[in-house]
């Protein structure tokens, strides 16, 4: 027994190694992609409506593949799962700039987001399982190796526009070097399988109620996320009438600061608990939305949409595992926490211009401070139930005890 300790302590501080950096290459892919977005628009001659169009398909396709991923870690065990999904996602990174027109890019963007999503939801469901046998959280931080992995492609990316590299050479290259490095970091993954008695979870698993409720609180996070993301640039240039390099410096200071705040959230999430953590959040990020609405020169809009990407950096990382803790299938409820967040990240871009359409940009930044408000409140559905361990557990007993 004294043998066998040592050696399952060093599985697991070998499996959270291998799935931070399972993270940081899902997040190369993506980084990867978004670099090479321009060019795929000159080659195809899209408009921007037709763009907007493609690019509405990842997420469609993550949406409808998600529910599939459940099935697939019950069929394959946890460890094969994520290698095979995560090699299938690196692949399809090639297939939109090899596709000669609008129907087959919107079909490869389809494929991009289905393959996206169902590994999304597998390294997941592996990082909580890491996170309980480890008994502390973990879920920020591997999230922060995400946007990390997906900054330092970018990087590349930016690198290989500006050399005006072909993107259906660049993208294939680096699909089969991302390829490769799956095989590598999937190697020390905890090799997770059912008990035999185990039923299997259906096909297509629709979302759980308990991953309902607990979705809508990665929804505003994520509605808060890609509103910054997709319109900062756009709000910096006509609220406040910034130059476009100074634009293109907010979206910059909003990945920074949130990249930074999910490597660091897991010391906030153990000395706080997950309630606490998610409280402070939403208060910091609606203190960012107040200045982002109020603001009439790039001097508080930046600090703001900053502050906002500190505010929810890790409300969703926290959603996954308060998912994977609330019933006998984790992949199952995790699925059904991506599904609705997805769908978030889906609607936020055309909300927001729709409403300021209707109104003004600023009266859509007042919808997204109001969810980002919304998370304080909302946040004791992240509550951990007697099932989390460690000292992940305690803080949820202290939370508790005090609220």
């Amino acid at each position: 027994m004294s043998q066998l300790q040592p050696q399952a302590t060093r599985d697991v501080r070998r499996a959270r190694v291998g799935v931070a950096l399972v993270f940081a290459v899902h997040g190369a892919v993506t980084g990867s992609f978004v670099t090479r977005i321009p060019w795929i628009q000159a080659h195809l001659d899209l408009s921007p409506g037709q763009l907007g169009l493609a690019l509405v398909s990842p997420a469609v396709g993550a949406s409808l593949a998600m529910p599939l991923a459940g099935r697939i870690v019950h069929r394959f065990g946890a460890r094969a799962a994520v290698r095979g999904l995560l090699t299938l996602w690196c692949l399809s990174l090639a297939l939109p700039a090899l596709s000669p027109d609008l129907p087959l890019l919107c079909l490869s963007l389809l494929i991009y987001g289905g393959t996206s999503g169902m590994a999304d939801v597998a390294m997941n469901a592996q990082g909580v399982e890491v996170e309980e046998r480890l008994g502390r959280s973990i879920m920020s931080g591997l999230h922060g190796m995400w946007s990390a992995g997906g900054l330092v492609a970018s990087g590349f990316g930016v690198l290989a526009a500006h050399q005006r590299l072909d993107a259906r050479l660049q993208l294939s290259v680096t699909a089969l070097v991302l390829v490769a490095l799956a095989q590598v970091v999937c190697t020390g993954l905890l090799d997770v399988r059912p008990e035999p008695e185990a039923e299997a979870p259906p096909r297509f698993a629709l979302p759980p109620r308990s991953a309902l409720v607990i979705g809508l609180v990665g929804f505003c996070a994520v509605f808060a996320e890609g509103a910054s993301m997709d319109w900062s640039g756009v709000y910096l240039r006509d609220i406040t009438g910034s130059s476009a390099s100074t634009a293109a410096a907010c979206y910059s200071a909003f990945a920074a600061t949130m990249t930074v705040a999910r490597l660091a959230g897991d010391l906030v999430i153990r000395r706080l608990g997950p309630v606490r953590a998610v409280r402070l959040g939403g208060a910091v990020a609606t203190l960012g939305g107040v200045l982002v609405v109020a603001a009439d020169t790039p001097y508080l809009a930046i600090p703001g949409f900053a502050l906002v990407g500190v505010g929810i950096a890790v409300v969703v990382p926290l959603a996954f595992a308060a998912a994977g803790r609330t019933g006998p299938n984790p992949s199952q409820a995790i699925a059904g926490v991506a599904t609705v967040t997805y769908t978030s990240g889906l609607v936020a871009p055309a909300i927001v211009g729709g409403i300021a359409q209707a109104t003004s940009l600023t009266g859509s930044f007042m919808v997204v401070t109001a969810l980002a408000a919304a998370l304080v409140p909302s946040a004791g559905a992240l509550r951990q139930g007697p099932s989390g361990g460690g000292q992940a557990a305690e803080a949820a007993s202290l939370e508790r005890s005090s609220d």
